[in-house]
């Protein structure tokens, strides 16, 4: 079907060259006064055949950039679409106005080249200022319909104040919050709306963590690649990819950000860096951990886990160890055990924006002070010893 739409354009161009070329071509042969040859019907059919047969070499060059370019417009969002296009409408009409004088010029480069030449510039000015600053516009104009408005009724004044808010439709993961992986029990809850976006440049990071030398980086980057496996693999996530790269941004935050800004996406990490550096270039971020920090604890004190010490910690005797999800866990006592598995008690738990953190002790010292203190039997009262001892003083006397 679309072949044969662009032959059919490509006839229809042909026509209208035919009817408008030819009979100048005609009367440079001079056979301008044979009017079965010098005619418009015959000149838009000649015109039309000569393009069409022209079109075909044509046909699937055209019909793959129209593929690119339709898969291209699916990925961008209705906001990047409706304010790039209004944009590029004020650009083409400013560029106009400033072409007036150049109009009323008889050289053909004044009135002609250099029209086209302010249209193609002022037109690609307006779409990228729609395309790359739409947050900007669109929270400018949420604040002016939430200023307050006054309605008249009843003889009385009320005022009114808009309540509502942006929606993203795209939420882009970042490398730390796949890696996390609370991510996908979130989504499985359904309080994410719209889709997960999952960029290439992002799986590609992980792949490179999984293949790190470090053990530590291997581990974590192996999880992150089996959890986009399991997400794949859950039909109630609404998740999507896209290839978009930008070969001029070597880092991956700021690849996000570029994403985020282009489709009018939200970041969703629980990276701290990335989120202050979101927020200065006015992109919206949803932190996990700072959801976490408002919701119960996973971990309590006073219970119990088993970890892995792999380092010593910054204080005397102190280690660090690590669970699945990255949690740092400070283990007192806890450079002693390196490279083993240690049981282990909790004793507090901080969250905070960069991440949460335990602090725990090895569960052998607990028990260790347990057996040497231990309770005295609550059948054992010193004032019956007392009365006791003072019978035996007394008959010691009497005797």
């Amino acid at each position: 079907m679309r072949k044969i739409l662009v032959n059919a354009i490509f006839a229809l161009i042909g026509i209208a060259v035919g009817v408008t070329v030819l009979p100048t071509l005609w009367r440079a042969t001079g056979i301008a006064d044979v009017r079965l040859v010098n005619n418009g019907y015959v000149d838009g059919l000649t015109g039309g055949l000569i393009f069409y047969f022209f079109s075909f070499p044509f046909v699937e060059p055209i019909t793959n950039l129209n593929t690119r370019i339709e898969k291209s417009l699916s990925s961008r969002s209705p906001g990047w679409i409706i304010f790039g296009s209004i944009f590029l409408i004020g650009g083409l009409i400013l560029a106009n106005i400033i072409s007036i004088p150049f109009y009323m010029m008889s050289s053909l480069v004044f009135n002609t080249i250099i029209p086209l030449i302010l249209m193609i510039i002022f037109g690609f000015i307006g779409f990228r200022i729609g395309t790359t600053r739409r947050n900007d516009w669109r929270s400018f104009s949420s604040k002016r319909k939430s200023s307050n408005d006054k309605l008249e009724s009843d003889g009385q004044i009320i005022q009114q104040r808009s309540t509502e808010k942006e929606f993203y439709p795209y939420k882009i993961l970042d490398t730390s919050v796949i890696i996390d992986g609370r991510v996908h029990q979130l989504a499985q809850t359904g309080f994410l709306e719209g889709k997960l976006m999952i960029p290439d440049f992002v799986v590609h990071e992980l792949q490179l963590i999984s293949d790190s030398a470090d053990q530590q980086k291997r581990e974590r980057g192996r999880r992150g690649l089996d959890i986009l496996n399991e997400m794949k693999m859950d039909q109630t996530i609404n998740y999507e990819t896209t290839t978009r790269d930008y070969d001029n941004i070597p880092e991956v935050d700021n690849k996000l950000l570029k994403l985020a800004k282009e489709i009018g996406g939200a970041v969703l990490t629980n990276d701290y860096n990335l989120n202050k550096v979101s927020e200065f270039q006015n992109v919206k971020v949803l932190n996990i951990n700072e959801l976490a920090k408002v919701l119960k604890p996973t971990v309590l004190p006073g219970e119990t886990m088993t970890v892995k010490v792999i380092k010593d910690g910054t204080e005397r005797e102190q280690g660090v160890a690590y669970l699945e999800d990255g949690t740092m866990v400070v283990v007192e006592e806890g450079k002693y055990f390196i490279n083993k598995s240690l049981e282990v008690v909790v004793t507090s738990a901080l969250q905070t924006d960069a991440g949460k953190m335990i602090f725990a002790k090895p569960l052998h010292s607990l028990k260790g002070i347990q057996e040497k203190n231990p309770k005295k039997p609550a059948d054992k009262k010193p004032s019956n010893n007392r009365n006791k001892r003072g019978e035996r003083k007394s008959g010691k006397q009497g005797k």
